[in-house]
């Protein structure tokens, strides 16, 4: 299994390094800032994209205390714990910085969007390594995959180059869905990982189609907004997977032995 690991690991930044050279920087389009519903409410600007935003805050503290409030979620082990914290963290995070960039869209405030985000998805995926892999190697990914997460929005804001992060992005979103329907679950209720990865998705469509569906609603409410609130669900059907659950013994006893 590390054999194998250590191999995905030395190919994964070999294709990155490719990448990096074969293909041309991709700039942010200042368009991307341009959302449909500009509507300023209780002196906030554009303020149903920055309320939207809240559920991320609440969600995510309310995770971040069960998962120290004595064992609520029953984590079986440590680096589930660590995972989840970080997890619980980024999007609280991702509220706030979200936040943050609607009160006035530009690029110095998304990469403080993007960057929790970033480090959600990189959580997520060490989670998943840590229940259906590899104990060890999940726990030990979980700090160069975050950091490596915080690396592509950095490098996006330093040399204006989106391509680290949109390919952090969409391995993510291969990645965690492919995981959690191929390899063998340690819990039960597996099938909320799929609800969840089901509403990132439909959140980008939402996104794509702002202008439109603001339109469509006439003039109530927008698609960037109802991305927010898509993308929130996918921590709160974690977080109600997480609270249902319970492990299986057989496939707990084998991670431990590993």
């Amino acid at each position: 299994m590390r054999k194998h690991t250590a191999q995905a690991c030395v190919a994964a930044v070999v294709s990155v390094f490719l990448l990096m050279k074969l293909s041309p920087p991709i700039p942010q389009p200042q368009k991307y800032h341009d959302f449909a519903d500009k509507r300023e409410f209780f002196g906030i600007p554009n303020a149903l994209n920055v309320i939207s935003n809240f559920p991320f805050i609440i969600i995510g503290l309310i995770g971040l205390m069960l998962c120290h409030h004595r064992n609520y979620f029953n984590f079986s082990l440590q680096g589930e714990l660590w995972g989840w914290t970080c997890f619980y963290a980024a999007v609280t995070s991702v509220g706030f910085g979200s936040s943050y960039y609607h009160l006035g869209p530009n690029d110095n405030g998304l990469v403080w969007d993007r960057l929790p985000m970033s480090v959600a998805f990189a959580s997520l995926m060490a989670i998943l390594i840590i229940e259906r892999i590899d104990v060890k190697i999940g726990t030990i990914s979980i700090f160069p995959l975050i950091m490596a997460a915080m690396i592509s929005s950095v490098y996006w804001r330093l040399f204006g180059d989106i391509r680290p992060y949109l390919l952090v992005q969409t391995v993510s979103c291969m990645a965690i869905p492919l995981m959690a329907l191929l390899l063998p679950p340690m819990y039960t209720h597996s099938t909320y990982w799929l609800w969840a990865a089901g509403f990132y998705p439909l959140a980008m469509l939402q996104e794509t189609a702002d202008r439109l569906i603001y339109a469509a609603t006439f003039h109530t409410v927008s698609g960037h907004t109802l991305k927010h609130l898509s993308a929130a669900m996918v921590p709160l059907i974690l977080t109600v997977m997480l609270a249902k659950r319970s492990v299986y013994l057989e496939r707990l006893a084998h991670a431990k032995s590993a």
